[in-house]
Formats: C-alpha cells, structure tokens, sequence
C-alpha cells in the first residue's frame, strides 16, 4: 500500500470477500437482496463491526484511527464499492455526527462519544426538517431554558439512522430571535430521556439507498441537562457550518468507488455482449465513453484527495474548497453514471443477471447532488467568497505548500480549531497556479504548460468579472448568470488540482502527463479525446480491469477468487 492508501484497506478489502462470489454473505447477491427487501445488509453490518470500522471517524486521542482525511476516503471506498447502503447508513451518518462532537464538543462530550462508538454503537445527526430543507436558519425545533435544563420540543425528519442510534446530535433553536446566534447543538443520550418523552416518526421510503434506515423524532418537552449543549450557547449554526466543511469535502470523494463498480460492471457486460457481429466493446463511440468515464473518475478523486489533504494543510481556506469539492465531485460522479447508462441501454435498469448491481448503484447514487447539502447551496456558499478571492489571491496570492499535492507525503494532525466559516479570500490552490510556471517543466510537458498559461489567462479575466461583482448578486436572489460563475471556478479548480497532482506525482501512471490532458480536453469541450491520448487511457483501464485494480488514484488491488477471474 502507498501513503495515500492506509495498510488497514487491505485487511478490509479481504474482510468483505469476493463480491462475484455468490456464496459470500456480503457479495453482490446478497448486497442486492438486502436491497429488494429494503433492509440493511446484516452480514455486512456484523463484517464492518468485526473489522471496528467505527473507529475510522474517531481522533486518536480518543482511541480511534481518524489520523487522516485522505486516509478515511479510501476506507470508506472499500465499502461504498461494495454497497453504499453500508456506507452511508453503517459508517458515513456517525462520522457526520461525530465531527460535530469533535469541532465544538467538551472533552467529557467527545470522549463519551467516542466511546460509544468505538463500542459499535450509533450516533446521528438531527438537523434537517422538511419545511425548511437546507435553510437550517430557518430550524423551528426548540431548545428552551428551564433553569439549569433544557426543553426539547420539534420534529426532525429524514434522518439516517436516528431510531437505531443510541446519542443525537440536534440542531435546535435556543434564541427566539433571529440572527447567526439563534441555535445551539445539543447532544442527546437516548437512554437518558425519561418517559415516552421522544417518538419515533414512521421510516421515510426511498428509491435509492433503500436499507438506509431514514426515519424521524418528535420531541415533547424532553428536559436535558444544560450541559449538553456542544460549545457556547447560539454557536450552532457556526459548528455545523465548520463540521460541514469535513463532511461536504469527504463524503463526496468516497461515493467515487461507486463509479469504480459500476464502470467495472459496465466493461464486464460490454466485454459479453456480442453487437452487429463483434463484442460490443469493440465498437469505437463504446471504447470513446468508457475511457471519458475513467477520466472523469480520476479527475473526481483527484480534486476530491487534495481537498482532503486541505483539511490539513490550509484549513482556513477549507470553507471554500469544501463547497467546491462537493460541487464538483457529484456532478463528476452523477454525469458519469449517467453516460455508462446509456451504453447498457435496458440492462442499465434489471433487476436481475449479471448487470443487475448496475441499478441499484444508479439509484444509491443519486443523493450524493442533494444529500447532506445540496450542490445549488454550495454555489450559494461560493458566491459571496468570490470577490475577496478574486482581489486577494488569484494572481498575487501566497501558493498552497507542495505538500497538498504530492499525495505520497505525510501529513499534520487534523486541526478542528482552524476551521474558519470564511477563507478571508485565501486561495492557495488557485494561487498555485502562477507560482506553477514559474518552476522548471519537463520539455514532454509543453502541452500542459501551454495549458496551465490559458488557465492562468482565463483565471486573470475571471477575477475581472468577480472582483466587479455587485453585493446584491451574493446570495439566494442572485442570477443564473452570476451562479455560473460557481460552476466556472469549480472548473478551474479542478483542473489545477489535477495539473498538480500529476507534477507532484511518483506514482508511473499520475507522473504521466496523458491522464491530465484527457482531464483538461472533457473540462473545456465534450467532443471525443484525441486519438492517442484515448489509445493510452484505454489500454490503461482495460490493464486495470483484468488485473483487478481500481479505477481510481491509487489504482488499488481488489480482492477476487481466481475461479472468478476464468
């Protein structure tokens, strides 16, 4: 294993089996069972308990394995590789309510937490109400003062895991008026409320993630103890925003080993499948999407990796990159699968053969654009950063240290403290980009400085248009015009990221200039990749698919039977 892939990955990926293996408990048969019965996958909870997964979202200094982001990405791939249910509904919903705990929590708060969970136990994160979707200023569940007390009263909905769970994390008003200091999080021991103080609402049916157990509460009048409140009275709104910017950033980047299946899926069917007297993998515009899917994957973790390694290194730009990665990433990832769609055609859609796990990771997909927060409401958290970034980085700012890039390199203890609800217009990746051709390049890589000088060109004019950027185009009311804007810089962004990742890179493959100029060519244009650089790519995915290897990065070994491989 590399740096960028922790050793543990290995035991995990053993752990799970084979998924071709229909006598596997977690396989793929059984992964799709689970999903027509609309239940979690019990063998696959019971292997991710055994393995102590939970310990992956707890900080050391608490007894867990959270030392990395980048480290915690390419675990939970394994699993969302397998069945994004597991993912998100055994692993991904504590991790979110954890970091809450971790950002603003006491240490008595966080180690009862962490105890709880390293424990195999559950905790989630109640903040969402239907009325009010990703307007959480907008939250009605109340938190009044009784004395020394607390009193719960609300309903929170479409919460994963919230009747399983043994503490919640609630998102609640403790200021009748309004303003950034109306609402607190406070964290509820379940065991605690006495009565039938709390209720369980009926579980939220759902077309994708069906085994995800998405339910409800309804508070009336449940005191806490005061104690419970995570950090200062009316902070909640600033912690979540804070916790979000770890989990915006992460959450997107692991659902990228559902692409990996569902390509691998989509070559294994296109390599059976016989079309107009060849195999249909032989059919050029078919070769042409699949090797445009494997681009789009690598460029997905790519700026999914160095916005992890973000939270370490430049936290108080993360505010930015955050939104940026969660934008980027699930379009990435939802267009992709979309695009392997169409060249099934039906098969995209049964139930049943040897695609049939196709669907299912088309449908658990599908949340990765609006889940947790929504891709609209990232451009709305960009906009108003636009203009200082513009005036205060982009062409005379300080560049990210090389460490963010080169993904083989250690890195410093997560630091929640650092997090910042603003970057105070700190970009260093954007930055990067002038200090970038400054440097010596190899004479092989003329094309993608020639590149890397019109995004520097693209980048100056772009700052024109932001830096004029009136103050009533910031927010909600603002036009699409000006929302483009958003889409733009994610662009932008995404290209340096992946420019220097490859400079960075020792890795043979991500030290080849040839995946980025797919990655630069699918940015600026949607017509076909040029010839050579197609050829390359393809015999590169079609070398990773008969030696099992992913299709990402870090283009790891996955674990198969040999009697599988025949």
């Amino acid at each position: 294993m590399t740096t960028l892939v922790p050793e543990r990955t290995d035991a995990l990926e053993r752990l799970l089996g084979d998924p071709a293996d229909p006598s596997n408990p977690v396989g793929t048969r059984a992964v799709l069972d689970a999903d027509e019965r609309g239940e979690m996958l019990e063998a696959g909870e019971r292997a991710l308990h055994s393995y102590g997964l939970n310990a992956e979202f707890v900080p050391p200094e608490y007894g867990g394995r959270l030392t990395r982001a980048d480290h915690l990405v390419e675990v939970m791939r394994t699993v969302y590789r397998r069945d994004p249910v597991l993912g998100l509904g055994y692993g991904a919903s504590s991790f979110i309510a954890g970091v809450n705990v971790w950002t603003a929590g006491s240490p008595g708060q966080a180690a009862r937490v962490a105890e709880l969970l390293l424990a195999g136990g559950r905790v989630a994160v109640a903040f969402h109400e239907l009325a009010h979707g990703n307007d959480m200023a907008g939250t009605e569940f109340t938190a009044a003062a009784d004395g020394e007390d607390l009193v719960l009263s609300g309903r929170k909905e479409v919460v994963t895991n919230i009747s399983r769970a043994q503490a919640v994390v609630v998102f609640a008003r403790t200021d009748p008026r309004s303003g950034p200091r109306s609402h607190s999080l406070v964290l509820v021991d379940r065991s605690a409320v006495p009565g039938d103080g709390i209720r369980d609402l009926p579980r939220f049916s759902t077309v994708g993630m069906r085994g995800v157990q998405l339910g409800g509460l309804e508070f009336d009048a449940v005191p806490v103890p005061g104690s419970a409140i995570l950090g200062p009275v009316g902070t909640g709104l600033a912690t979540a925003l804070k916790a979000l910017q770890i989990t915006r950033t992460t959450l997107p980047a692991m659902a990228s080993g559902v692409l990996d299946t569902a390509l691998r899926t989509a070559i294994d069917h296109l390599s059976s499948r016989t079309l107009y007297g060849g195999a249909a993998i032989d059919i050029p515009h078919v070769r042409s999407v699949l090797v445009d899917v494997f681009a789009d994957l690598l460029q997905a973790e790519a700026v999914g990796v160095v916005g992890a390694r973000a939270l370490h290194l430049v936290p108080e730009a993360v505010s930015v990159y955050s939104a940026a990665v969660k934008y980027a990433v699930s379009k990435l990832l939802l267009d992709a699968m979309d695009r392997l769609a169409e060249l099934l055609g039906a098969h995209f859609y049964l139930r049943e053969g040897p695609s049939a796990i196709f669907q299912k990771l088309l449908r658990d997909l599908a949340p990765v654009g609006f889940g947790h927060i929504a891709r609209a409401a990232c451009q709305m958290s960009l906009l108003p950063q636009l203009p200082l970034l513009a005036r205060r980085s982009w062409t005379a700012g300080a560049p990210a240290p090389a460490e963010l890039f080169a993904l083989d390199t250690d890195l410093p203890p997560l630091r929640y403290d650092r997090l910042a609800l603003h970057a105070g217009g700190h970009d260093p990746i954007a930055a990067s980009l002038a200090a970038a051709l400054d440097e010596p390049w190899d004479g092989a890589d003329r094309e993608l400085r020639a590149a890397a000088v019109s995004d520097l060109t693209e980048l100056t004019e772009f700052a024109g248009a932001c830096t004029t950027l009136p103050v009533t185009e910031w927010g909600v009311d603002a036009s699409a015009r000006t929302y483009d804007l958003a889409d733009r810089y994610t662009r932008l962004l995404t290209r340096i990221c992946c420019l220097q990742v490859q400079r960075h890179a020792t890795a043979p493959f991500l030290a080849d200039p040839v995946w980025v100029r797919a990655v630069l060519h699918r940015s600026h244009r949607r017509s076909p990749l040029p010839g050579p650089v197609e050829h390359a790519l393809y015999g590169e995915l079609l070398d990773r698919h008969r030696s099992h290897r992913s299709f990402g990065l870090a283009a790891r070994p996955l674990h198969h039977r040999e009697e599988n491989t025949r």
